[in-house]
């Protein structure tokens, strides 16, 4: 089987991530199973079950690290006591999701992308995020995420000019 991955198939997987992504939002504000919905995304492009996965989301903070599925799984959905300030970064009314990729590193079997995304939300404002992803294809054909790291942009504050 050929496990390398191109440009084509990184654009995909980013694709259906922001799909998906969307989707679950939906699901919960029309009050459907959220929570199957987000495990399911975990575990669809997340390489939890099989290999250790380095994710660093946004919105995180105190438990900034999330290398366990059910730390990945509470980023996104919220609720879990143990990580009290997950509010569910899935759950946010997002309308559409796009990547504008700034480069790209290929190996044998593994990919890297890094550039950034934005979060368009139902108003119309887009939130700039940038990350970098780490790709591989697993055993079944299918291309999993085992490194995701996502940050806000760096905003100075304004230098005072006393």
């Amino acid at each position: 089987m050929d496990f390398s991955i191109c440009q084509k198939d990184i654009e995909t997987a980013q694709r259906r991530w922001g799909d998906n992504l969307v989707r679950i939002g939906k699901i919960f504000r029309e009050n459907g199973d959220y929570k199957e919905a987000v495990i399911k995304f975990v575990e669809k492009f997340y390489a939890y079950d099989s290999t250790q996965v380095l994710f660093k989301p946004t919105l995180a903070s105190l438990y900034q690290f999330r290398l366990t599925k059910d730390s990945a799984i509470s980023y996104f959905m919220g609720g879990n006591p143990q990580f009290p300030r997950d509010t569910g970064f899935a759950l946010k009314p997002w309308e559409f999701v796009r990547f504008e990729n700034s480069g790209f590193i290929f190996m044998e079997k593994y990919s890297i992308s890094m550039g950034n995304y934005f979060f368009k939300d139902l108003d119309g404002r887009e939130v700039k995020v940038e990350y970098s992803i780490g790709y591989f294809r697993n055993e079944d054909g299918d291309i999993k995420i085992n490194l995701h790291h996502s940050s806000l942009p760096y905003n100075p504050k304004p230098v005072s000019k006393t």
